[in-house]
C-alpha cells in the first residue's frame, strides 16, 4: 500500500517554490500492542473517568482541558479557546538559514520525516534544492506550524530525497550539567588508555540496523505463540555475565591479551591502524 502524506505545504528558498509532502519515517504498528482485559471474562474492558473531590463519573462531553495554577486553581480551556490561540498554518517551510550537516546536537533531535515531492511539477525544482545542499554538506533549519504547533524542522538531503527532522526547542532539552556536574574527572593513561583504544579500533564497522534485534518483541512473540499452542515458551539466550573485577584485567581479556602476567607482554604498545581494525572486525550477523 502506498505511503500517506500527513502534510502538505511548500518548500521556498529565496524566489524558488516547491510543492512538498511529508511522509512517517518511523511506525510503531508492526509492534506487539496489547488489550486490557477482564481476567474473569476475558472481555476487553472501558476506561471511565471519575470526578477526584466527587468521585462522581464524568462524562465525554464534560471532559475539557484545564492548567492548574500555583494556587491550585483550575484555568479551563476550551477547544475553540486552544484552536483560536494556535497560530495559522501557512504550510511553508522556507529555508533561511543552513548549517553543516552535522552541526546540531543530536539531542536536539526528536523525530524523521521523508519530505518528497508534492507533484511531479514540483520535481525539478526539489532536485535542484537537493543536490544542491548535497553539493555544499548542509541542511537547512525551518520553522512551520505542523500538526497545530510551531516546530522547527532541520531538513537534510538523503538519497534521493530529503528527511525533515523535527527538533526540540532549547526549554525542552535539560541542561546536561545537571546529570554530569557531579562527575570528577579521572585521569587514564598508560597502558590502561591504550587497551581501551584497542578494544574500540577492533569493534568498528558501521551501522546496519538489521543487525540489532528488539529482544523484548521476539520474546512477546514467541510467548503468544506458546500460548496458542499450549506449550512452554522458548527461552531467549541470557548474556552471560562477567565475574571479572579488576579493571586491567577485564581490560586485557576485551583486549585478547590473556590474564595479567600475559598481558604485562602481549599488550598493544600502539593503537591499532584503523585498516587493521576493520580488518578484524566481527562478521556481521544475518538478519531475522
Amino acid at each position: 500500500m502506498a505511503a500517506r502524506a500527513i502534510w502538505r505545504g511548500d518548500l521556498v528558498i529565496g524566489e524558488l517554490t516547491c510543492p512538498v509532502a511529508l511522509y512517517s519515517a518511523v511506525t510503531a504498528q508492526e509492534r506487539v500492542s496489547f488489550h486490557i482485559i477482564n481476567r474473569d471474562t476475558g472481555h476487553r474492558v472501558r476506561r471511565e473517568y471519575f470526578d477526584a473531590d466527587t468521585d462522581q463519573g464524568v462524562d465525554n462531553d464534560d471532559l475539557v482541558k484545564g492548567y492548574e495554577t500555583s494556587e491550585g486553581q483550575a484555568i479551563i480551556l476550551t477547544p475553540d479557546e486552544i484552536r483560536d490561540a494556535v497560530p495559522d498554518s501557512d504550510k511553508t517551510l522556507e529555508m533561511a538559514s543552513f548549517i553543516p550537516c552535522d552541526g546540531i546536537d543530536t539531542v536536539f533531535l526528536e523525530r524523521p520525516y521523508y519530505l518528497a515531492p508534492g507533484s511531479r511539477q514540483a520535481l525539478e525544482v526539489y532536485d535542484l534544492v537537493r543536490e544542491a545542499m548535497a553539493a555544499k554538506g548542509v541542511a537547512a533549519l525551518v520553522q512551520t506550524v505542523l500538526f497545530r504547533r510551531v516546530r522547527s524542522l532541520l531538513i537534510r538531503p538523503h538519497g534521493k530525497g530529503m528527511i525533515a527532522t523535527t527538533l526540540n526547542f532549547d526549554y525542552e532539552v535539560r541542561p546536561a550539567k545537571d546529570t554530569f556536574g557531579g562527575i570528577s574527572a579521572v585521569k587514564i593513561e598508560g597502558e590502561m588508555l591504550e587497551l581501551a583504544q584497542h578494544i574500540i579500533e577492533t569493534k568498528q564497522g558501521e551501522f546496519d540496523p538489521a543487525e540489532f534485534e528488539d529482544r523484548y518483541e521476539e520474546a512477546v512473540i514467541e510467548l503468544v505463540k506458546a500460548k496458542i499452542a499450549g506449550r512452554k515458551p522458548k527461552r531467549l539466550p541470557k548474556r552471560k555475565a562477567s565475574n571479572v573485577t579488576d579493571l586491567m584485567e577485564a581490560l586485557r581479556k576485551s583486549a585478547g591479551v590473556g590474564g595479567k602476567d600475559e598481558g604485562k607482554r602481549k599488550a598493544p604498545a600502539k593503537r591499532a591502524s584503523t585498516t587493521g581494525a576493520k580488518a578484524k572486525s566481527a562478521p556481521k550477523r544475518k538478519a531475522g
